[in-house]
Formats: structure tokens, sequence, C-alpha cells
């Protein structure tokens, strides 16, 4: 496939609108980066207070939909969700193909509007690409290289997932790249809920995915007055091998490597175990790949979010100017959004629920109590 869509003059950065400012503001904040090569057109919105402060602070026009959109931008990033979410974000990405834009779509979308924005892009001769965010991360990028390199030495073994319902279209995209394959994979079952009581947070379901045996937690709650708010985390990952285990802690770091315990065999006869020359018995049984903490919120919303916005925003654009294909892409993301679809089935209705704010604790206030 040859792109036929917009491109920028020779040394002209690419303009680029960005449809809504709910996340879509972790995309504006993009543009504030001094290394990156787009320019902000404008923004599609529908007018809300929130949508008029952002197009003043990036000194832009506030546009109501695609035919407002001038002839010289060239890619659109529509953070507008879709009917699982009651939005018309699919609609919008497939007006602004038609304008000859190339679209980034923010996640999650239905497979059968996967299908149609695909459709569209086949007939105008554009990219579109869905983004889930976090594998742009940079402590999932981490976790994902690590994955990559424990994989091409080691089999693995299993996969230990939990994650919030907010995030259940991501942590899939996430496991593909940690894995480099989907399948064979499926649902095999739901642990039955205790008799009595408040209902527990989590649903746990058993499976496989790209072969690996898999057990998974979802938080099966939503605050409808505060979707984005009360879950316990986002993402934390286990990946197993024969010389250890690869975890994601959070979202947002850090990445630990544990080496699996393995005493060895002159252990038996030695009369003191410090005697044991075995050279893995100095290593660390856990150690922090990168940074030992996660980030604090601030830095998250402000810096490693933008940050993972423009690697998406950088990476379509270079396969828009390759003419990459978006069959693979969009099949892909299919795949994998179904499956998400199966393990909410199987975990049943979101549970609905009011909790009181909660108390936020940090390391420090525990810290006085340790021994």
């Amino acid at each position: 496939m040859t792109a036929s869509g917009r491109v920028a003059a020779a040394g002209a950065p690419v303009r680029v609108v960005v449809a809504g400012t709910g996340f879509g503001r972790a995309y504006l904040a993009a543009f504030e980066r001094p290394d990156f090569p787009f320019e902000l057109a404008g923004i599609i919105a529908r007018g809300s207070a929130r949508s008029k402060a952002c197009a003043e602070h990036y000194g832009v026009p506030l546009w109501n939909g695609a035919d407002d959109v001038p002839d010289d931008v060239g890619m659109a990033c529509v953070i507008v969700g879709g009917a699982m979410t009651g939005g018309h974000g699919p609609q919008l990405s497939q007006q602004l193909m038609r304008r000859g834009l190339h679209v980034l779509q923010e996640h999650p979308l239905h497979p059968d509007e996967l299908l149609a924005c695909l459709r569209t892009a086949r007939e105008q001769g554009v990219v579109f690409r869905m983004n889930t965010h976090y594998p742009h991360v940079e402590p999932v990028r981490r976790f994902l290289d690590c994955a990559r390199a424990a994989g091409s030495r080691q089999r693995p073994l299993y996969v230990d997932v939990t994650c919030a319902f907010q995030v259940l279209f991501t942590v899939f995209d996430v496991l593909a790249e940690a894995l480099g394959a989907i399948r064979p994979f499926g649902v095999h079952g739901v642990l039955e809920e205790p008799a009595g009581g408040a209902p527990p947070p989590y649903r746990s379901l058993s499976g496989r995915f790209a072969g690996v045996p898999l057990t998974f937690r979802l938080q099966n709650e939503l605050v409808p007055s505060a979707p984005d708010n009360h879950g316990h985390l986002m993402h934390r990952i286990t990946i197993g091998y024969d010389g250890g285990h690869l975890t994601l802690v959070n979202t947002h770091g850090p990445v630990q490597w544990s080496t699996r315990p393995h005493m060895p065999m002159e252990l038996r006869d030695l009369p003191r175990f410090s005697d044991a020359a075995a050279a893995h018995l100095r290593v660390p049984t856990v150690q922090t790949i990168g940074p030992a903490d996660g980030p604090p919120y601030r830095e998250v919303l402000g810096t490693l979010w933008p940050q993972a916005t423009a690697r998406a925003m950088t990476e379509l654009w270079r396969e828009a100017v390759a003419g990459a294909s978006n069959e693979a892409h969009v099949q892909r993301h299919v795949t994998l959004t179904r499956l998400a679809m199966r393990v909410a089935e199987a975990c049943g209705p979101v549970r609905l629920h009011r909790p009181e704010p909660p108390e936020l604790l940090s390391a420090d206030d525990l810290a006085g109590g340790a021994s």
C-alpha cells in the first residue's frame, strides 16, 4: 500500500489536529516538548469550558468537526471513545480519513468499529492506528525490553496478571509485545466468589496467552461518578521463566527481576549454609531494573504520558511516510479486543459502587512502624 494521505512540505513540521480534551490533554502536552517535530494546528471538541481553556492555552483554534480542519493538516489524533464508552470517536476518525488525514485513534474500540475504520483507511489510502498508550510508557517499555531478552534465552512458563477494568483492553497488547505472539489463547474459567459478606474487588480466571498458562485477576468494579479513580492498581504483570521471574510492579514501575530460589547440591553436606560456594547464591534475590521507585503521579501526568503520546504520534507518521499497511495492525487489535471482551463477559457485569474517597498513604507513613 502507498499512502495517498497528506504529507508535509519538505522542511515544514507536520500539522496535527487533536480531537477530545479529556485524556486528549496527554496528547496536547506532547506539543510542549522542545524536540517534538509536529505542530498543533487545532482542537476538535464540543466547546466545553475545558476545551476552550485548552485552545486558549495552546493558542490554536477550536473546531467543531472534521469539515473545519484546513487542508494543510496531515494527521489527526482522535481521543474520543467508541460505542463501548458511549462516544463517536470511530465515526470522527472515518470523517477525518475521508479528508485525507492519517489517524491515530485512542482505545478502546469494538471490533466492528476497528474493521469499519480499516475499510475507510483502505479506501482513502491513509494509515490508521489504534493506540493503547501503555506500551509507549517508559517503564512498560523497559519491562517489554527485559521480557524480550528473557524470552530469547528461556521459554516463558507462566504469566500472572492483575489489572483494573479501565485498562483491560490494554493489558493484552502489553502481553502480546512481551511474549511476541498472541495465539494460542483462551479463557478457561472463573473462580467462584465466596458466599456472604461484601463482594471481593477482584474476579479471578485462568487461561492461556501465546500458549503460556495465564492467571488473571480483574478488578471488576467501577465508580460511576469517578470512573478514572478507585482502581487498586492499573497493571501488574509477572512472567515466569526457568531462571526467575520478571515483574512490572505497577504500570509506571518499577521493573524487577527475582532470581528463582535454588539450593545447590553441595549444601546438603556443609556444616554451615554460608559455606556454599555456588555463584548464583551471591546474586540478589530481587533486582530492580531502572529506577527503584515508580515516579510520582505528577511526573506520570506531566512527563511520562506526554512522552508516550509523542512516541505514538511519531510512530504513526513514520508508518504513514512509509505507506505501511493497515491490515495486520487492525486484525491484531480485533483479536486482542475480542479476547478482552471474552474476559469481561466471563467475569460478569461490572460492579458499580460508591465508596468513600480513600486515605492515600505513602511509604513514609508505614516506615515508622517497621522494626
